[in-house]
Formats: C-alpha cells, sequence, structure tokens
C-alpha cells in the first residue's frame, strides 16, 4: 500500500510515529518476530489498552491527546 507523505504534518501535532520496516528482513527472521510477540502480547492486552470512539467524538478527544491525556489506542469508528 503507497503512502505517500511527509512526517511535518505528525511532527507539527506532537505525533510519534513508531514503527519497523523489516522488508529487508528475511522471511524466517520476521517470521520469528511476529511469533515472538504474540506469546508476549496477547490479544486480550490489546484489547484493554484499546478504545473505539464515534467520529464525532474525536475533535473533543483531540484537545486530549495533545495534553497528553489519552494513553493506549483510540480508533476513530467514522461509522458511529
Amino acid at each position: 500500500m503507497d503512502f505517500p507523505s511527509t512526517v511535518a504534518p505528525f511532527i507539527l501535532r506532537g505525533v510519534t510515529l513508531k514503527g519497523i520496516d523489516s522488508v529487508m528482513a528475511p522471511f524466517e527472521m520476521r517470521q520469528a518476530a511476529w511469533s515472538a510477540l504474540a506469546k508476549e502480547l496477547p490479544e486480550s492486552a490489546l484489547a484493554n489498552m484499546t478504545r473505539v470512539v464515534p467520529l464525532g467524538e474525536a475533535a473533543a478527544l483531540a484537545r486530549e491527546l495533545l495534553e497528553g491525556k489519552v494513553r493506549g489506542r483510540l480508533i476513530v469508528d467514522v461509522n458511529a
């Protein structure tokens, strides 16, 4: 999937983009890494740190995000 963009808007908003570029790693190494992650981070732990919010609440949550009051993951449901 292509995402032609710049990181400038994220930096200006204080958003940290974290990730690992594993494209060039051998398949076996990537498979081992994902297996280790699956053992260390059970699905229930991910569910406990995730909150789904309707699109209508996103603007109000933006202030909390900028103030560092939000922990975990927020998923904005554009259909709610």
